[in-house]
């Protein structure tokens, strides 16, 4: 909840100073996340909507309709 309405506010302070936070992901995920890299940027240029949800599942909107990934094989088989 604190990282969503960190999103909607441009600007979060804490006694007055300006505090920045992120998401803190373990080594795992965030390989996991950078293993959707490229797949991410083909969908993003097809505008397809595409997101990844924690802690590593793709998803995107296609004809209206939500897909949802976790993993490559996945996608691959919907594919063919």
């Amino acid at each position: 909840r604190i990282l969503k309405a960190a999103r909607e506010r441009p600007e979060v302070t804490y006694k007055g100073k300006p505090i920045r936070l992120s998401a803190d992901f373990t080594a795992e995920t965030l390989q996991a996340r950078k293993e959707w890299h490229d797949v991410f940027k083909v969908l993003k240029g097809k505008t397809l909507q595409p997101r990844i949800l924690y802690p590593s599942r793709l998803s995107f909107r296609m004809e209206g309709e939500i897909k949802s990934f976790p993993d490559k094989q996945k996608l691959k088989e919907f594919i063919t």
